[in-house]
């Protein structure tokens, strides 16, 4: 076993889910006052949602290791990143809704230029 690969691999992710649980331990009360979509998730949904996606960041950061320096430290500010959103203000957070919208907005283009066609040129 490569101690230092796993350690990379698990370390960091411990470390951000750490600090983010911290950053968002009042989340549930305040997700409970929010007026939410009828298919918005229960609150309790998150953490094991949130637990499954960090098991993946970890595997990610395990098949990484052998990648160049500059994968494992673009995967570090990822995870860096991520841990740090939670301390964001609620101003801050609404300043970045374009930037969401954007992002979503791209993406359903890509999946829509991406899609499989049905034979037409």
């Amino acid at each position: 076993m490569n101690t230092r690969r796993l350690a990379f691999a698990v370390l960091p992710v411990v470390g951000a889910a750490s600090l983010g649980a911290l950053g968002s331990r009042r989340a549930p009360s305040t997700y409970g006052r929010l007026d939410k979509p009828r298919w918005a998730p229960p609150a309790a949904a998150f953490g094991p949602v949130w637990g499954a996606l960090y098991g993946t960041v970890a595997a990610v950061g395990w098949r990484i290791y052998a990648s160049s320096s500059g994968a494992r430290r673009l995967h570090l500010v990822q995870l860096t990143l991520n841990a740090a959103w939670p301390g964001d203000d609620p101003l801050a957070a609404a300043l970045l809704t374009p930037y969401l919208g954007w992002c979503g907005f791209a993406t359903a283009l890509n999946a829509a230029v991406h899609a499989p066609t049905d034979g037409a040129p």
